[in-house]
């Protein structure tokens, strides 16, 4: 049973920045590649950055480039979205995401495994 927490979110001012963490197992985090995504109310589920199970390659989707960093603590089985210069628009639920996905990174459906979100709120 693949199991993923998030944590971190909250209500934060434009400019601010926050840090999400997601906890898996050690067996997922060492099995999977990891990522985030992030849906607003009444949109798609959208890809943020994903980090690779076997190596130190990350990615992250052009737009939040510069802002938003993802990294894996492997000694604490945990993945990480620093996100800084936040802005209302990055007003979304984030979901940490797990699975074998090697291709189609960017899209929701790659990714079997999911946490229950952590809602991050940016007033203007």
């Amino acid at each position: 049973q693949v199991r993923l927490v998030e944590s971190g979110g909250g209500l934060v001012q434009a400019g601010d920045s926050l840090r999400l963490s997601c906890a898996a197992s050690r067996s997922t985090f060492e099995r999977y590649s990891m990522a985030w995504f992030r849906q607003a109310p009444g949109k798609e589920r959208t890809f943020v950055a994903a980090a690779s199970r076997s190596t130190d390659r990350t990615l992250v989707t052009d737009s939040l480039k510069g802002r938003f960093t993802i990294s894996r603590d492997n000694a604490k089985n945990m993945v990480y979205l620093q996100m800084n210069n936040l802005r209302p628009e990055d007003t979304a639920t984030y979901y940490c995401g797990s699975g074998s996905v090697t291709a189609n990174a960017y899209n929701p459906r790659a990714w079997p495994y999911w946490g229950q979100g952590t809602q991050v709120t940016v007033s203007s």
